[in-house]
Parts: C-alpha cells; sequence; structure tokens
C-alpha cells in the first residue's frame, strides 16, 4: 500500500556491449517529451574508456548474474518493499484488537498506531539513502532488515507494559524500513542498465506493496484469535532469516573510489548530519503537530508551537542544504520542472490514499462489523489488481509519456475515493466497494515505479541512494500527513461520534477530503501532460 538519476550505463559505450543485461532493448524514453534518455558521461570523469576502474564503476552488475541468482536477488530487494506494508497491514486491520487490549476506543488516538509508523519510515528516509551511497547499500539494507527485527519484537512485547511503549516501539519500527526501502531501490538502480528490463524490475518493487498489507493483515488477524503478539513476534523472525538471506544472495557491489580515500570523520561531513537533523525535525515536527491535534484539539498551545517550529525549520534546511553543506541530501540537480510535476502527484496521491485505507478499514469493522479477517478478504482484490498493474506499468513505462502514466493513476485515486466516500453501509460488498478496491492499487502501483524510474533516470549512479529516498520519503510521510489532515476533519464534523451515523459523517468527511486531494493531483497531472505536448509542439527538449 503504498510510488532518479540517470545511470552512467554501460560498458557497451566503449565496445563492451557484452557486459549489458540486454543489449537488444531499447532506451528508456525521456520522462515527458519521449526523447531517447542519454546516460551521463561521467567515464570522462572517472578515467579514459579503457581505463579498468572506469570499466569496473560502469558495468552492469545484472550482467554477472545468472537467472537463479538474479532472481532471488530481485526477490530479496522486493521484501523490502513488502515487508515495508507488511508493518501497516498488520497494524491496520487489527486496530480495534490492539486498542481493546490497551483499553483505547478513541479513533484519533488509534490513528497514532499507524501514523506513527508512516512518519518515520517517511522522514529517516532523509538521510537512509545517503547512508548508502557512503557506506554501502547491501550493508545499509541488512542493518535495516535488523533493526526492524528488533523493534518489532519490543513492539509484541508492549502488551506487558501499555500503549506509551506500543507507539514509542512502533515509531522506532519504522526506521527499519526506512533504511531498507532507499537502498533496495538504490542496489536495482546501480545494478540495472535503463531498459526494459529496468522498468520491469521497479514495477515488481511496487507490485510487492498491496499484497505485503494484505498478507501481513491476514496473518494478523489469525494471530488476533489466539494472541496478537504473535504477529509482531512472527515478523521479527521473518526479518531475521531475510538477513541471512540477503547476506547470501545479494552480490557485494564494487568499492567507490570516491568513498575509498574518505576517513571516517569526512564520511561524517558526507552524511549533511546539520541538514538531515534539521530536515527531520522539521518533518516531525509539522507532522506530529496535525496527527496530536486531532486527540487533543488545536486549542492546545504545545500544537501551535511544534507546527510553527516546523514550518520555521524548513527555510533552516534549505539554507544549509544550498548555501552551507558540501554535499547536500537533496539531488538538487536532479529538480527539474518535470520532476517536481511528478513529486507533486505523487504527494496528492498518495495521501489521499493513506486516507481511503485507513477509513475503509475502519468503516469495514465499525459500522459493517466485519471481523478483522473479513476485512482483510474486503481488501484482499487490492493486491491482485495491484500486481496486475505493476505489470501492465513495468510494460508501458518505455512507451508512455510519463506524464499519461501521472494522469491515470491520479484519475484512479479520484474515481476511488468518490465511490468509497458515497457508499452505502447498507450497499452489498460487491457494489462500490469491491470496485473501488479494485481501482485505487491503479493509483498507487503506476505512480509510484514510475516517479522512481524517473528520479533514478535523472541523476548518476552515485547518487541512486539519495534519489530513492526522496521518493520514498515523500510517498510514506504524505501517507502519515494525510492521516493527520483527515483526522481533524472527521473530529469536526462527527458530533463526537456518539452514534453510527456521526462516525459515518466523520469518515465521509475524511473521504471527501481525500476525494479534493485526489483531484487536485489529476489536475497537476493535466498540466503536467499539457506542458508536455506544449514541449514537443515548440520543439523543446524536455528535462
Amino acid at each position: 500500500m503504498v510510488l532518479e538519476p540517470r545511470l552512467t550505463e554501460e560498458a557497451g559505450q566503449h565496445g563492451q556491449e557484452g557486459d549489458q543485461l540486454d543489449v537488444n532493448t531499447t532506451p528508456d524514453q525521456d520522462a515527458v517529451g519521449g526523447n531517447p534518455i542519454q546516460p551521463l558521461d561521467t567515464d570522462k570523469e572517472a578515467g579514459a574508456p579503457g581505463d579498468d576502474a572506469s570499466l569496473e564503476r560502469t558495468r552492469s552488475i545484472a550482467s554477472t548474474l545468472s537467472l537463479p541468482r538474479e532472481i532471488l536477488f530481485v526477490g530479496i530487494i522486493c521484501l523490502a518493499q513488502f515487508t515495508t506494508q507488511v508493518g501497516l497491514g498488520q497494524t491496520l486491520f487489527i486496530l480495534p484488537v490492539i486498542g481493546r487490549s490497551f483499553h483505547i476506543t478513541d479513533p484519533s488516538q488509534l490513528s497514532w498506531l499507524i501514523a506513527g509508523y508512516s512518519l518515520t519510515v517517511g522522514t529517516f528516509i532523509v538521510i537512509s539513502g545517503r547512508l548508502g551511497d557512503i557506506f554501502g547499500y547491501k550493508r545499509m539494507l541488512m542493518v535495516g532488515f535488523s533493526w526492524y527485527a528488533i523493534w518489532s519484537m519490543v513492539a509484541g512485547l508492549s502488551v506487558y507494559s501499555n500503549h506509551v511503549l506500543f507507539v514509542f516501539a512502533r515509531v522506532l519500527q519504522g526506521i527499519g524500513p526506512a533504511i531498507t526501502l532507499p537502498n533496495g531501490v538504490a542496489l536495482l538502480g546501480s545494478t540495472y542498465p535503463p531498459g526494459p528490463r529496468k522498468d520491469m524490475v521497479f514495477a515488481l518493487f511496487g507490485a510487492c506493496a498491496p499484497g505485503g498489507s494484505i498478507v501481513g493483515g491476514a496473518f494478523a488477524g489469525v494471530f488476533a484469535l489466539t494472541w496478537w503478539p504473535w504477529a509482531f513476534f512472527s515478523l521479527a523472525i521473518t526479518l531475521v532469516v531475510i538477513v541471512v538471506l540477503a547476506s547470501l544472495i545479494i552480490p557485494d557491489p564494487p568499492k567507490k573510489p570516491e568513498y575509498k580515500a574518505h576517513s571516517m570523520r569526512d564520511k561524517l561531513e558526507l552524511l549533511d548530519l546539520p541538514g538531515a537533523v534539521v530536515g527531520i525535525t522539521a518533518l516531525v515536527l509539522f507532522n506530529f503537530a496535525w496527527n496530536q491535534a486531532p486527540i487533543v484539539g488545536w486549542q492546545k498551545a504545545y500544537v501551535y508551537v511544534t507546527m510553527i517550529l516546523g514550518l520555521l525549520l524548513m527555510p533552516l534546511f534549505f539554507y544549509i542544504e544550498f548555501r552551507v553543506s558540501p554535499s547536500p541530501l537533496v539531488p538538487f540537480e536532479a529538480l527539474t520542472v518535470e520532476v517536481g510535476f511528478v513529486l507533486a502527484c505523487i504527494v496528492c496521491g498518495w495521501s489521499s490514499f493513506g486516507i481511503w485505507v485507513f477509513y475503509l478499514v475502519s468503516f469495514l469493522e465499525h459500522l459493517r462489523g466485519a471481523s478483522p479477517l473479513l476485512a482483510v478478504a474486503y481488501m484482499s482484490p487490492v493486491a491482485v489488481s495491484g500486481a496486475l498493474a505493476s505489470v501492465c506499468t513495468g510494460l508501458i513505462l518505455s512507451r508512455m509519456r510519463a506524464a499519461w502514466v501521472m494522469v491515470i493513476a491520479l484519475a484512479a485515486f479520484t474515481v476511488g475515493q468518490i465511490l468509497v466516500a458515497t457508499v452505502p453501509v447498507d450497499q452489498t460488498y460487491w457494489a462500490q466497494t469491491f470496485v473501488c478496491t479494485i481501482i485505487i492499487p491503479w493509483g498507487m502501483d503506476m505512480s509510484f515505479p514510475a516517479a522512481t524510474l524517473i528520479l533514478s533516470n535523472s541523476v548518476s549512479k552515485e547518487h541512486q541512494g539519495i534519489a530513492a529516498s526522496l521518493v520514498n520519503t515523500i510517498v510514506n510521510y504524505s501517507i502519515s500527513l494525510g492521516l493527520g489532515f483527515a483526522g481533524t476533519v472527521e473530529v469536526h464534523v462527527n458530533n463526537g461520534g456518539r452514534t453510527p451515523q456521526d462516525i459515518l459523517h466523520g469518515y465521509r468527511g475524511a473521504w471527501y477530503l481525500g476525494t479534493g486531494l485526489a483531484g487536485l493531483g489529476m489536475v497537476i497531472s493535466a498540466v503536467f501532460l499539457a506542458r508536455a505536448y506544449w514541449k514537443d509542439r515548440n520543439g523543446v527538449r524536455s528535462g
């Protein structure tokens, strides 16, 4: 459930086509205009064409893998996305069960159990990609899975304490996926040259999102019948197994010469810690204010203070990135107008998606009386439709403008929101509810791979981690922030949630907000498309 720099391919530029993964593939099309993407000529910077070090750095790693190992390699990387969404689904579907064990019934308080996880996934990704660039993507991927396992275990053990420890564990649990996601994407980006095969592996990565959430919810629903902490214990055990498999299957990428000569102190400087601290703090404070306000009310002074502090820190972050940091966290050279349009669409679409999924599951369980397992069954078409959408996206990304892909994605988000916002409580599942679970995944699984590929093909191989971080930050932060916006709307229109009708009014208010966000994204994507055609007509090269 849930969403790139240009590679220096390839040795084939120097008469070494045999090192390519697929010499018969056609080049990716330009993100907007349909022109072939031109690889960055970093060989000239790295050394002469015949230089062995240069050849090693530009060579396609995928060409060195046997097919069985390549399948296992892609599978392990896709588990980064899959397990991230397991962490979301396993809590989302048994939220009432967890709430009852901690004596929590207020929906706005329960939403923190979801928003806290997405918050740290979205914010700590900011620096995770840079950690991978410096210390190695494989190493950081394994660190992320290990961290995720530890705090999943703590989340389960919190049953012996209170909900404060559970929320704390969930927040820290999110740092694990924040590390695995960008480094997994960076491994794919640095392994495959631009082309249909790269498009497909990125699409497969995105396809794991809806399936992960459904599988996580299904297992959590089963464990909730006996003892819900086992949902978290089993996840921790699975993550440990993944760490072992990753150490054996993922190839060790060549050491980067530009980082080998640096001391640890130099590497810490390259991390841009001042920028990371200020940026993460700003994002956390702003998000905290919006997610806490529905619980305590906007009249509380600390809610205003945290939001204002978050807003004030953002200009400081950009000042550090533009004027102070020798190695900024944000790849500004990749932030073209086209990339800006794509990221704006991602913000609107994925914030609306967070609202859609949280309130639809709540609607099914609270107003239609579905058990956690039945709610998972109701939502299961998301996984099938999402997988189909991802495969289709992988096939069309090289043949269709990114602008068209984003228009279709935002149209899916908008139509799905309208369907669920107007659904009657007593209507059969097979009418609007089923249809919206078929449509929404096309928004998810068209927008995420497209955005990731556009940014991945816009920066050099050395900065794949940063590019992956940016897209994942926006996707996950938007989900969390969207829930905060929706919670504020809900508590202002549900009359305290005293009756089922009041609760429904609150849910509808949240869905109407989601519809507005998705509609805004659709307008932005339409402008994006019109601009692309205008540039074609006037002979202006995009990018």
